[in-house]
């Protein structure tokens, strides 16, 4: 056996491999005219790459295609969003507007079925920083003839008293303060009692005595003798009464909204809270007119109605 150089051998493979290739290529050739081989071998090289190609394509298509869409989503979702918080605002705006509105309605209605009382609308516009006292500014004053001690109501029921008037403003004190005070009385039974201010949202009836039968519900309302506020407005509902030495602890939860004031009546005169007593007439031919005084020319019960709107 002819020994070949190592140098030698490894074209001698590579000679024998390509001529191996030759030889089958031929005989594919000839059997299968059409080069079925050769296909085979271009697609199995192919088809990978235009598969990865394929897949690229459309991952990236299906990416960029989201991406515009999250973003348009997005876009839509912020302008839906700042439209719902507009709505909101708008739906705040009138039902603002309609409670306005509705308060001034029954401030109205109260006007009207009291016009024979001198009274005064004025608007709440501030309180005091005191948080010891219970005090709130009106948008009244002196060019609107307010005066001190003058009374302050709203439909409810008793809000307090001026006791400082400005020239646009006037100060006024809840019934509610400490140094504050409201003569009453129980509507039903008319045992009267002065109800003084505790400094917190609640009044208590004074010098009541355990003999004197209260029960939890019953109204209170005033009874004129402070020469502030007219009888029969209402005062507050008993809330709490316990036995005491040597009066009675009795707890009034006020009528009046005095956390929500918004709209008040200032009571512009104190004549009608002084009891009035008919005058008698003079002697006067018969068919004659009488003329009443001032005094008499009111009818004998107060002005101003406890009854609620």
């Amino acid at each position: 056996m002819i020994a070949i150089p190592s140098r030698h051998r490894s074209l001698a493979l590579f000679g024998m491999v390509l001529a191996a290739q030759v030889f089958l290529l031929a005989v594919q050739i000839r059997n299968q005219p059409r080069g079925r081989l050769l296909r085979v071998w271009s697609v199995s090289l192919i088809s990978p790459l235009g598969r990865a190609g394929s897949w690229s394509v459309t991952h990236v298509r299906g990416a960029w295609n989201h991406y515009i869409i999250l973003r348009d989503a997005r876009r839509e979702n912020d302008e839906l969003r700042q439209e719902v918080a507009d709505l909101r605002l708008r739906v705040q705006q009138l039902e603002a507007r309609a409670a306005d509105a509705d308060r001034l309605a029954a401030l109205l209605q109260f006007s009207k079925a009291h016009a024979e009382t001198p009274m005064l609308a004025a608007r709440v516009i501030g309180a005091g920083v005191d948080a010891a006292s219970q005090i709130i500014y009106i948008d009244r004053g002196s060019r609107d003839n307010v005066r001190r001690n003058m009374g302050v109501i709203t439909p409810d029921g008793v809000v307090g008293k001026i006791i400082e008037v400005f020239r646009d403003t006037s100060q006024v004190l809840l019934v509610t303060d400490k140094d504050s005070g409201v003569g009453a009385m129980l509507a039903d039974s008319r045992i009267q009692s002065p109800a003084g201010g505790t400094g917190e949202p609640w009044l208590v009836l004074k010098y009541l005595d355990n003999d004197n039968k209260v029960e939890v519900g019953a109204r209170v309302v005033t009874s004129g003798m402070d020469r502030i506020f007219p009888p029969e407005i209402p005062v507050g509902t008993v809330a709490e009464v316990k036995p005491g030495n040597p009066f009675q602890q009795i707890r009034v939860k006020p009528a009046a909204r005095l956390d929500r004031l918004e709209g008040v009546f200032v009571l512009l005169t104190l004549q009608p809270l002084e009891t009035q007593k008919e005058v008698p007439a003079s002697p006067l031919p018969s068919g004659a007119p009488r003329e009443s005084s001032p005094a008499a020319a009111s009818p004998p019960k107060t002005a101003i109605s406890g009854a609620r709107p």
